[in-house]
């Protein structure tokens, strides 16, 4: 005999706690206060510290009504659970005036003080772009910005293990202000992670001051550094041996033509630093830095380079070759090579032959993005290397540049090659390669 009667209603109400908590964590600030109205449990779930501990609060310049709302909401929450937070990062997006600015900085003193009494479990903070040497912000502004940061930063050094100010662009004396902030309490500090990429103004040869070096001796723990070429020296990488050693795996190095690079820097130190450091992996991004004499004085054999971009950012210019980059330097990391990122103008040469024997030379290379002029010939040859197992390369992404408006020709080629190693390409590698017309 069937049982007519209707199945039992499991109510909402009998969640698990932890399931309760996983379905909010994944509805926005709107969402989880109407969901707490439902019932005492679901209220109860709304003030779980775990839903709070990472916030992202955007700064419109240029705000319409629905991101005022946004805005405010997040600002609101961020107040009320600010004891739980633990990675806070704020986006200041086209700020585009002085008054804009001006209630920017009011609004981050206010915050950063709430959180600098209410809470202790912040480990992660992020404020990229500032960029503080634009007019819109005015000498005061500025200043009493740069105060209450540090203030906030000095509360927080001890428990901070990862700070990002990428972008910031302020003086040297600012920017040493900061981060001397986070050690301020016990003259040493033990964050592990800093992104410093252009953090100091443009034009600034950091290399050569000794408050940078004062300042960078006293962290004692870093693990990952990521900064501008300008911030290198001698001194900088025997302060990085003595005081962080036993930390440092990464470094991050971005070397920009309008940055001071002409320092020399002895290949000894270098070779120093990664015998006391053996984790230590170096990360290399030039921007519009090509010239052979110019890399040849930075990119030393003694480095344990682990990826290279070199971008030349559409620029052309005639007296400028590839070539010597290719065959003389790039080959001295054939063994800790990974990853290699060219987008290149290189409309007098082709390179088909060069890149091609360097990237069979480096026997750890795993990741290939290739903007530049080469022949369609080049990927079936590539192809055919990666089918006999003489690289291992498993992510291509090639854009082809070509002078001709119409590259039909050239697609339909690509496209052959692409149903010749499709087994290939399909099972073993993340590939995306097109013709990208340069008139």
């Amino acid at each position: 005999m069937e049982d007519d009667s209707e199945p039992e209603q499991i109510s909402w109400g009998y969640l698990p706690d932890v399931c309760l908590r996983h379905v909010f964590h994944w509805l926005d600030d709107r969402d989880r206060s109407r969901a707490a109205l439902v019932c005492k449990k679901w209220s109860c779930a709304m003030y779980s510290g775990s839903l709070w501990r990472c916030r992202t609060i955007t700064f419109y310049g240029q705000p319409s009504r629905a991101r005022t709302l946004e805005f405010q909401s997040a600002l609101w929450y961020t107040k009320k659970f600010g004891k739980y937070l633990k990675h806070l990062e704020i986006k200041l997006s086209n700020p585009y005036n002085s008054p804009f600015i001006k209630k920017f900085q009011v609004i981050m003193r206010g915050l950063l003080s709430h959180l600098g009494k209410c809470n202790s479990h912040l480990v992660s903070l992020s404020i990229k772009h500032l960029e503080l040497d634009c007019l819109i912000w005015k000498n005061v502004v500025r200043a009493q910005f740069i105060k209450n940061l540090a203030a906030f930063l000095k509360r927080m050094s001890n428990q901070l293990d990862y700070l990002n100010l990428k972008g910031a662009r302020i003086t040297l004396e600012e920017g040493c202000e900061l981060l001397n902030s986070l050690s301020s309490l016990t003259n040493r500090s033990f964050i592990s992670e800093i992104n410093i990429e252009d953090f100091f103004s443009l034009h600034l040869s950091v290399y050569s001051s000794a408050l940078f070096h004062q300042t960078m001796s006293k962290f004692h723990s870093l693990a990952i550094l990521t900064f501008n070429y300008n911030c290198i020296s001698d001194e900088l990488l025997d302060i990085l041996r003595e005081h962080s050693s036993h930390s440092l795996c990464t470094l991050n190095i971005k070397c920009h033509i309008h940055d001071p690079h002409g320092q020399v820097v002895s290949g000894m130190s270098w070779a120093n630093l990664a015998k006391r450091a053996p984790k230590l992996n170096v990360n290399f991004f030039f921007e519009r830095v090509m010239k052979h004499d110019h890399l040849a004085r930075i990119l030393l054999v003694e480095i344990p380079v682990r990826s290279i971009s070199l971008r030349s950012c559409y620029f052309s210019d005639p007296d400028w070759t590839i070539r010597p980059t290719l065959t003389n330097l790039l080959p001295a990391y054939w063994h800790g090579l990974q990853k290699l990122t060219l987008e290149l103008n290189n409309d007098r040469e082709l390179l088909d032959n060069e890149l091609l024997q360097l990237i069979l030379s480096c026997k750890r290379l795993l990741f290939l993005k290739v903007w530049a002029f080469l022949s369609v010939s080049f990927m079936e040859r590539l192809l055919q290397n990666r089918a006999e197992r003489k690289c291992i390369l498993t992510t291509i992404k090639v854009r082809i540049y070509t002078a001709q408006d119409d590259s039909t020709e050239e697609e339909q080629l690509l496209a052959d090659i692409y149903r010749k190693f499709k087994y290939l390409i399909d099972s073993e590698l993340n590939y995306f390669v097109i013709t990208y017309p340069m008139v």
